[in-house]
């Protein structure tokens, strides 16, 4: 493919991109990822290079997976209907079984593959693998979804000095063996906190927090989480970012350094926001 970038032009990106690389060798980066990004094939294929060249240069990458679409869609081809509560999916026993079978499963062991393809060296997990994720029924209307309740994290960490990317599917377990189906965002967060992660990356299907929800020049680059408190009771967060940034607090909270909300439909926007000057999305700091 011919393009109009000379030698000396790629040299020039890369030695940009060295403070940026500096800065996050040796550190952990979460990245959580779903949405309309997982189904389009070519973004996908980007993600992966992406969270492989960031692997690749010594940043440890761990990447906590979403598939609702995917989840959706099993349950059409086997009649049953997607019903949903304050957006959460009203999970009874045999949606939980469905909900393993395709995040534990299919999705995770397609997004290692594709790793390993790029080049990578990925390992998937469940919550449920060495109980990484504990939780607990979150409201009983919704059913086998989980509150979160405790995080193993040892499981990852020994993935991460043995080299591999852990791919991490948010199902969970209690004490009596029951499986849950756990918010992605939520799952991200608790994860990166116990890792004392340098940065988690939340790739959602908007550009980021937007002063007007309707115009994506209004992108805000920037929040604290006082700002984002003022925000929410002033209602320029509201509908589905609600969840969202409240994970981003929560993240900070348990110790992440900082947050991003950015638009993972945009190519290698995950590398935009790492290793250049533009960055991309909102990022939440304490």
């Amino acid at each position: 493919m011919k393009t109009d970038f000379s030698n000396a032009q790629r040299a020039e990106v890369l030695t940009q991109a060295l403070p940026y690389i500096k800065q996050y060798v040796g550190k952990t980066v979460v990245v959580k990822y779903g949405g309309n990004a997982m189904v389009n094939e070519q973004l996908k294929q980007q993600v992966m290079e992406d969270i492989v060249l960031l692997w690749l240069i010594g940043v440890k990458v761990v990447l906590v997976h979403g598939g609702g679409p995917e989840i959706s869609e099993l349950m059409g081809r086997l009649g049953k209907e997607a019903q949903f509560v304050d957006g959460l999916r009203v999970t009874d026993k045999e949606t939980v079984d469905i909900v393993q079978m395709v995040l534990a499963g299919k999705v995770n062991k397609t997004l290692v593959n594709l790793l390993e393809m790029n080049g990578g060296h990925a390992m998937g997990i469940s919550g449920i693998d060495g109980r990484l994720i504990e939780a607990d029924v979150k409201d009983a209307r919704l059913g086998y979804v989980g509150e979160i309740t405790r995080v193993n994290i040892d499981p990852v960490n020994d993935l991460l000095e043995k080299g591999y990317i852990p791919v991490i599917s948010t199902v969970a377990c209690d004490e009596q063996g029951n499986t849950y189906n756990i918010n992605g965002d939520t799952a991200a967060a608790f994860v990166a906190g116990a890792l004392g992660a340098e940065r988690l990356i939340m790739m959602t299907d908007i550009a980021g927090v937007l002063a007007d929800k309707d115009d994506p020049a209004t992108l805000i680059p920037s929040l604290t989480i006082a700002q984002a408190a003022e925000l929410k009771q002033s209602g320029v967060i509201a509908g589905g970012m609600i969840p969202k940034v409240e994970c981003c607090v929560d993240a900070i909270k348990h110790g992440v350094k900082n947050v991003v909300i950015m638009d993972g439909r945009v190519p290698h926007s995950i590398l935009m926001e790492l290793l250049t000057d533009e960055g991309a999305g909102t990022m939440v700091t304490k």
